[in-house]
């Protein structure tokens, strides 16, 4: 630190000292004061050469400091070394250290200022550099940015980690693309192993058959038909062609025309929307989730359209056109209550029917984008949780509905504002399916779960007899009912069957056309976890599908233009996929 004593003469600057950066300051008015205080002190700096021989070894002291400082090392030299000329140290931007400078324009730390003021034991102080004196309240506080030392060593730090992050995220992504071609080789070797499995199980189950047939003394009776068997009598075979691993889907539709089905179910994680899954049957790589609209919620019913389109009823209280080709909703319709159903038109592609969770039935026309075209009332504020459109002997449009209270008739065509209950379905139990075959829909298959009854304390415990044993599986024992048309409008009740049904769900079947005028009908059987087809109209049973480990959840039947017929099956796990023959 400079000091009083020393030498009288200003010696002079050495080559290898630095003077401090000067700084330029605009003296605002308010400081006048100070003003008269700088130009006494120029002019004793600058007139009194014995001011100069005062102070002289104060300056030559910090002199030598200076140059001890620049002999000690190169970088200390460097003109953007950011330090205080008397001490070396570096500055900083705020403390007792701050950048400061004095009216002549050299920089110092503020503290070095004051210790030398306090040295020199007067009001005033010459500057180290020049020479002119300060007082005080002459120490300017600069406000600049903080200062920081530039390191070259963080800097190349910074660089290699840059380059390793991005050698890492190419290791990334060349892993991912593996592991994304192994799931793809795994899915498909699971496909092949379930269809192995398959075989094996249809072949062992024909063995089975055949054996308890021998072993019952029946070898002449009626086989009951297996997957690989065709019936030459005009009956139907079903061979499994695709098995599809699916994760939580509730509701499914088929494309026959372009082999494409569509699956909706919640999303992977808590809390996830619901989406809808575009599947192509015969590719192994087939699957594209598709994100729906805010606001959708649970896709309760999907039925596919002509012109590459498919319509889904959803408990967001939407009715949804969906476009095959761009994988997009085209248009959405408001509804006055969550849908549950839904279903087009066999004589018209524009016109799509929608059942209500209140009962109602609404009538859309796409190309009335605003609002329904009519909205009927039901016979009862239950969800209707099916419908199918058919055209009568007239030619007349009519749709088939089912809600809990049974199958009912309507005419959407205008003639009438309510359905009409199908004559002896009254009091039946609930129901909780019906299949038709479209479209002429001579026949029809309602089925029935048992109504929960209260106890009766007084009543005798009924014995279960063996015509009425209870089911082995899940489920309760219900009944299918066949309906034959008997005029335009009336069906009359025909063979009954008994079949384990869903005691919670509004289930799905089908009424499968064969040749010769025959038909099938397909329901998924609580017992077996699986499909279980009837012949029509005898209810005999004709075969059980390969099973799932989880319940049937929907079952459709689809016909292509060019005749192709395709018969799905869903569990929350799995969809399998027959081609019917």
């Amino acid at each position: 630190m400079p000091s009083g004593s020393g030498s009288r003469g200003r010696r002079p600057r050495r080559a290898g000292e630095r003077a401090a950066p000067r700084v330029i300051l605009l003296m605002s008015s308010s400081s006048s004061g100070e003003e008269g205080d700088w130009e006494e002190e120029e002019e004793e700096s600058e007139g009194s050469s014995e001011g100069r021989r005062r102070h002289g070894g104060g300056e030559a002291r910090v002199s030598a400091t200076e140059g001890k400082a620049s002999a000690s090392g190169g970088e200390s030299d460097g003109p953007n070394l950011p330090s205080c000329p008397i001490c070396m140290l570096a500055w900083t931007a705020d403390g007792a250290h701050r950048v400061s400078c004095i009216p002549c324009g050299h920089v110092y730390g503020r503290y070095c200022l004051e210790r030398w003021l306090l040295q020199c034991g007067k009001k005033k102080a010459p500057c180290p550099q020049c020479g002119k004196r300060y007082k005080e309240n002459n120490i300017i506080n600069l406000y600049v940015p903080e200062i920081a030392v530039p390191n070259n060593d963080l800097e190349t730090q910074v660089l290699l980690l840059r380059e390793k992050n991005e050698s890492l995220e190419k290791q990334q992504a060349k892993l991912l693309e593996e592991i994304k071609e192994h799931k793809v080789s795994l899915h498909y070797l699971q496909r092949q192993i379930m269809l192995q499995q398959n075989v094996m199980y249809d072949t062992s189950l024909k063995r089975q058959k055949r054996t308890e047939w021998i072993s019952d003394g029946v070898a002449d009776a009626e086989p009951i038909a297996s997957l690989e068997d065709i019936d030459h009598r005009n009956h139907c075979s079903f061979v499994l062609q695709n098995e599809f691993l699916v994760d939580g889907a509730r509701v499914m539709g088929i494309d026959a025309s372009s082999q494409t089905i569509l699956t909706s179910g919640r999303g992977p994680g808590v809390g996830a929307e619901h989406i809808l899954t575009k599947i192509s049957m015969f590719a192994r790589q087939g699957m594209q989730k598709i994100d729906l609209p805010p606001d959708t919620k649970a896709i309760r019913d999907i039925c596919i359209l002509p012109r590459g389109h498919a319509a889904f009823a959803s408990l967001g209280r939407k009715l949804s056109l969906f476009s095959m080709a761009t994988n997009n909703v085209v248009l959405q319709y408001n509804l006055p209550a969550p849908g549950w159903s839904c279903s087009g038109d066999h004589t018209s592609s524009t016109y799509i029917y929608t059942g209500l969770q209140n009962g109602m039935l609404l009538v859309f026309d796409i190309r009335q984008t605003l609002a329904p075209l009519h909205c009927m009332l039901g016979l009862s504020t239950h969800p209707v949780h099916t419908i199918h459109s058919i055209v009568d002997g007239n030619g007349s449009r009519k749709v088939f509905s089912a809600s809990s209270i049974g199958p009912c008739i309507w005419d959407v065509d205008g003639g009438e504002d309510r359905p009409n209950l199908l004559s002896g379905m009254e009091n039946q139990g609930i129901c909780i399916s019906l299949a038709c075959a479209p479209p002429s829909s001579d026949l029809l298959v309602a089925s029935y779960r048992p109504k929960v009854e209260l106890p009766d304390d007084n009543a005798t415990p009924q014995a279960i007899t063996p015509q009425s044993q209870a089911p082995t599986g899940s489920g309760k024992l219900g009944r299918h009912t066949l309906l034959r048309r008997t005029t335009t409008t009336s069906f009359a009740k025909d063979q009954t069957c008994s079949g384990n049904v869903s005691d919670l769900r509004m289930s799905k079947s089908a009424i499968i056309p064969c040749g010769g005028n025959q038909h099938l009908f397909a329901y998924g059987d609580e017992s077996l976890y699986g499909v279980r087809t009837w012949r029509l109209p005898s209810f005999q049973t004709y075969t059980d599908l390969r099973p799932h480990r989880q319940p049937i959840l929907d079952l459709r039947f689809a016909e292509s233009s060019t005749g192709e017929r395709y018969l799905g099956c869903l569990s929350v796990e799995k969809l399998q996929i027959f081609t019917v023959r």
